[in-house]
């Protein structure tokens, strides 16, 4: 059945059909870049190949604290957490500073301590902790996930509870 003359031809109509090449074609450059997605990003390492944790998770919990209050810039700590990290504390370090613009204070380095660190391995190469930290006015707990990635472990989650 041929299309009528007075109706415009759509661009599927006049279009030819793909040829089974130009299709293996795409095929094989969407597979090309899945594949070097997966080489090139962020690879899994195993706990064995791993340091301690304890020490990262007090160090990152004072630094996490100290960016809070205004004391450290939240740059210092890209290397160990990941983009949604940064990203979500970098929403917590505005809140904060415009909390202590209204009350007209100065950013100041938080006086705390490291109380224990309770660690739990749910699968190998992550590990998720609570810290707590102890201050003169309050105690808070901070929780944090630890991923091994590319040989080191990088933060994929912090809350400060």
């Amino acid at each position: 059945m041929s299309p009528d003359p007075a109706i415009p031809a759509t661009p599927d109509e006049n279009a030819a059909p793909p040829s089974s090449s130009s299709a293996s074609i795409i095929g094989a450059n969407a597979l090309g870049r899945y594949l070097d997605d997966d080489f090139f990003g962020a690879q899994p390492t195993p706990r064995s190949s791993l340091p301690d944790p304890q020490p990262l998770l007090s160090n990152l919990t004072r630094c996490v604290m100290e960016v809070l209050a205004g004391a450290r810039e939240l740059d210092q700590l890209s290397r160990w957490v990941t983009d949604d990290v940064y990203r979500h504390l970098l929403k917590r370090v505005v809140l904060a500073s415009r909390a202590r613009a209204v009350k007209k204070q100065q950013a100041q380095r938080p006086t705390i301590s490291i109380g224990s660190i309770i660690v739990t391995e749910p699968r190998d190469g992550v590990v998720e902790a609570v810290v707590m930290v102890h201050s003169r006015s309050r105690t808070r707990a901070v929780a944090i996930r630890l991923e091994g990635l590319d040989n080191r472990w990088r933060a994929s989650s912090i809350n400060v509870l």
